[in-house]
């Protein structure tokens, strides 16, 4: 417990490193979440195509807004890019390469979606079952069938629980074809965007090295100034609570005085009470 207290706390300690462990925790959670979801594809033509893109692009949607609502860099983003200019210039510079950094950051978990998506190929057989040729893996009674009837049983591809299609088509051949597919555009993803990343990583500080450097800048003092602030305002709310605790403790002594005299001398300043 120790080792997770004093990592948390590092963590805390350094903006960035904080927002890169979210990061990697929200690509976690991408994979994980693919794992324990239930695909089902509709074994529909009208519906196949529109169902499995959407499991691919709207989750790595949500994944791209959550990773910019985690980041605490886009208030202070939005903050400076509304502040009157005053006696500090702005830099679109120095908020443009933030920018870019906070979307790089939210890009990681939709990445990890896709790729899995992919490697997995559910997805990808369900969308093109209906479209890719595959006409080297029809029966030969399949020849004169008509068009519609045909996607619609391509459709059922997905669907093992339909045995129609066996007539048809061989439904394992057809999958392992189109599921080497999705594998070949998976690994293709992975490489493309790892040599996007290592290009940005690798020749982004020679071309802004300044900008580059105001920034790390900017994340220090972000980062001291909220702990400053945070130590400052823990002492002020202890000085302040210990002085209310204070008056509270003097306010109900006399009370408490009071309540301890003895029974004549109460009744006597009762009476004399009265008396005024």
């Amino acid at each position: 417990m120790d080792k997770f207290r004093m990592m948390f706390q590092f963590l805390q300690a350094n903006q960035e490193s904080f927002m890169n462990g979210i990061c990697g925790i929200m690509a976690l959670a991408s994979a994980q979440l693919y794992s324990t979801f239930e695909f089902t594809c509709p074994c529909l033509p009208e519906y196949n195509y529109a169902y499995a893109i959407g499991i691919m692009i709207v989750p790595p949607l949500w994944f791209f807004m959550l990773g910019y609502v985690l980041n605490n860099n886009i208030s202070v983003l939005t903050e400076e890019w509304k502040r009157p200019i005053g006696q500090r210039q702005k830099e679109p510079s120095v908020l443009r390469y933030m920018l870019c950094s906070m979307t790089q950051r939210a890009l990681i978990a939709p990445s990890v979606w896709i790729a899995v998506t992919l490697m997995d190929g559910k997805s990808f057989i369900c969308a093109y079952s209906a479209k890719v040729d595959l006409s080297q893996f029809l029966n030969k009674s399949s020849v004169f069938m008509p068009d519609k009837d045909l996607e619609r049983i391509l459709a059922t591809i997905p669907c093992k629980n339909i045995s129609d299609v066996n007539y048809v088509i061989n439904r394992e051949a057809a999958s392992r074809y189109i599921r080497v597919m999705s594998q070949a555009c998976g690994w293709a993803f992975l490489m493309a965007t790892t040599f996007v990343a290592f290009l940005i990583r690798a020749i982004r500080p020679c071309f802004t090295q300044a900008v580059f450097l105001k920034t790390k800048y900017w994340s220090h003092y972000i980062d001291t100034e909220r702990r400053l602030f945070d130590d400052t305002c823990k002492e002020h709310a202890k000085s302040f609570a210990k002085i209310c605790i204070q008056q509270y403790f003097e306010s109900i002594s006399g009370e408490m005085v009071f309540h301890n005299l003895p029974a004549k001398e109460k009744d006597g300043k009762e009476k004399g009470a009265c008396r005024v």
